[in-house]
Parts: C-alpha cells; structure tokens; sequence
C-alpha cells in the first residue's frame, strides 16, 4: 500500500483507491450498526466528529489514516482487514489452540474449552470438554427451550436430563432438553465431548 502526503495531510490513497473508496463507506456503516451504535456513540468514542462520520458513511469524505484508525478503534474492526479489497468471504479467522479460552473451575474433574466467539454466547455455545475419571459436569436449567447435542470424542460418558438418562460409547451423539436439571459424567476413564448449546444465555 503506497501513500501520499502534502502539508501534513495524510490521506489514504493507493493504487486501488476506487475500490476502496467504494468499499469503505459500507464497511464501516455495517460495523457500527452490527454494534448497535448511534452516530454520536462513534463520535464520543472515536473523537472524530458526528458530522465527520456520517459524510464518510456516506462516501461523501475520504478519511485520513489517522481518523480511519480512530474510527476502527472506536468499532474495534481491524483496520488491515477493512482497507481489503478483496472478498471478504474469501478469509479465515484461526484462533490458536494457545489462545482458545478455558475454565477449569467448573464441574469435578472436567476441562472446559469455548470454541464459540463471544458474540454467540447465549444463542449457540460450543465447547470442548475432557474429563478426568469420575469426572462432572452438572449444569442447572438454562432458559426455557435450550438445549444441548453432545458428541462422544473419546471413552464413555453418561447424559442426565431430567429424568432421563443415556450411557453414550465414543461416537455416538446424543440431544437432549437443556432446560431442565441436566449432566455429563465420564463412565470408568477419562472421557472427551464436543458439546453444542442452543439457546441458552446461561453459561453451561
């Protein structure tokens, strides 16, 4: 990306500026709006003027680097990954296995990894348990019509719901009412699940 300067302004130019300039006044009206923020939210948070953001909103003004940069911070998007031209479909988003978040506090002798993004907590939860020998999960009802889909990785686990209960051998896949009292249990060895949960705004 080559820019150019004069006085002290910088402004964002390259050799694709057409294409940008087409596509930044979308991306960055798409990213306020998928935050719920109001033009004046970005202007407070971003220190560049309403008035400012709604003419770059509408392609009316070609924000510096600087204002672009106060703005992505404000939206938190990634400024590389705005300033792309390509599709945006065409893009994998990796988080390292060192990076995936973990709790190990919860449960009785259970590791719980959260696959999902933030964003999705409370409407489609995934997580990666393992379990110790004899080790629980317990989970008390979610809200009303959650529910949950496990599949058995490695060992033996047993499912409660309710009233109900299931031994499952590795492979097998199991769903069932999250909105009732409800468990996973590792059956005589260490065990390892692939939960889904749907639905629910209660974590676990």
């Amino acid at each position: 990306m080559a820019f150019s300067s004069h006085v002290g302004y910088v402004s964002v130019m390259t050799e694709r500026d057409d294409d940008i300039l087409m596509l930044l006044p979308a991306r960055l009206k798409k990213a306020r709006q998928s935050r719920g923020l109001s033009l004046e939210a970005v202007a407070n948070l971003s220190g560049v003027s309403r008035s400012m953001v709604s003419q770059i909103e509408r392609g009316e003004s070609s924000p510096t680097i600087a204002t672009l940069w106060n703005l992505t911070r404000a939206l938190q998007v990634d400024f590389a990954g705005l300033m792309e031209t390509g599709d945006a479909t065409d893009r994998i988003e990796v988080l390292t296995a060192s990076d995936v978040p973990s709790i190990d506090n919860m449960g009785r002798g259970c590791s719980i990894r959260i696959l999902s993004p933030p964003e999705e907590a409370g409407n489609h939860e995934v997580y990666d348990i393992r379990f110790a020998a004899g080790g629980a999960l317990t989970s008390q009802p979610h809200v009303r019509g959650a529910s949950e889909q496990v599949t058995v990785l490695d060992g033996r686990v047993r499912v409660t719901s309710g009233m109900a209960v299931q031994d499952l051998n590795t492979g097998d896949t199991a769903r069932y009412a999250a909105d009732v009292a409800h468990s996973i249990a590792a059956i005589d060895d260490d065990a390892r699940v692939f939960l889904i949960v749907k639905g629910s705004d209660n974590p676990l």
